[in-house]
């Protein structure tokens, strides 16, 4: 079995810090050593990547973990609206593509070859796939726009439009980082820049489907619009697969 990550993440350090199981661990034939969240090893400002390299905390390196970490967070905050089972899959699927992101991001470009060597899994091009897949059902069901969205139709839909500007916000930091020395390989801006996407498309959906908490739905209403059907909301998404 390969090794595993423990990511523990702390509104402290706005990073995810990490630490490597022992094959002991990994595969079950020791018990866990429980670790205290609090290990002071930041107090002077300083954080550690993965393989124990210590940076500042304000490291682009660290910035970019840091903003995909609110966006995994704020994907979470949409999934907690009572989505319908395919979307809460969805958020899931891509919650756990975020977190081989940031472990990926939190690795110094040196190190990468030995992630990979340790059975950490990494973004591919099958991942953008998967969500281009699901813009072009959207695409194909949702009426198109005759203005600008106004966030706050629903709580679903506002959940998903928040997510959607921390991801491009995270897309931004990602960008910086890779304009700099530091190395980024392409997909992973791609798979941003995608998701952003979707989560808009998202939104729009939600906000399509009457809900008790949409009263103010009305706002993004244009004339000649037309709402999906529920039948149509509640078709598979094409991203929850393993």
């Amino acid at each position: 079995m390969s090794l595993r990550l423990l990511m523990i993440v702390s509104a402290k350090t706005d990073c995810a810090a990490s630490r490597v199981l022992t094959r002991g661990e990994a595969e079950g034939n020791l018990p866990l050593r429980r670790m205290s969240i609090v290990t002071k090893q930041g107090d002077r400002g300083q954080t550690a990547l993965m393989y124990g390299l210590r940076v500042p905390k304000h490291h682009g390196r660290v910035e970019a973990c840091g903003a995909v970490d609110e966006l995994n967070a704020a994907l979470g905050l949409a999934r907690a609206q009572s989505p319908p089972s395919w979307l809460a899959e969805a958020l899931v699927s891509v919650q756990r593509d975020l977190i081989v992101l940031m472990g990926e991001l939190a690795t110094d470009p040196v190190h990468r070859p030995r992630l990979v060597q340790d059975g950490f899994p990494l973004l591919s091009m099958e991942h953008v796939t998967r969500l281009e897949g699901e813009v072009n059902r959207l695409e194909e069901i949702l009426p198109v726009p005759r203005d600008w969205a106004l966030p706050g139709a629903n709580p679903l839909s506002a959940a998903l439009d928040f997510a959607r500007a921390v991801c491009r916000r995270a897309e931004r930091r990602v960008c910086a980082l890779a304009g700099g020395p530091e190395a980024v390989r392409e997909v992973i801006l791609a798979y941003l820049n995608r998701l952003s996407d979707l989560l808009w498309l998202w939104a729009r959906s939600a906000e399509q489907v009457p809900t008790a908490s949409s009263s103010t739905a009305v706002a993004n209403e244009s004339p000649g619009s037309s709402k999906i059907t529920c039948e149509e909301w509640q078709f598979p998404s094409t991203v929850a697969r393993e």
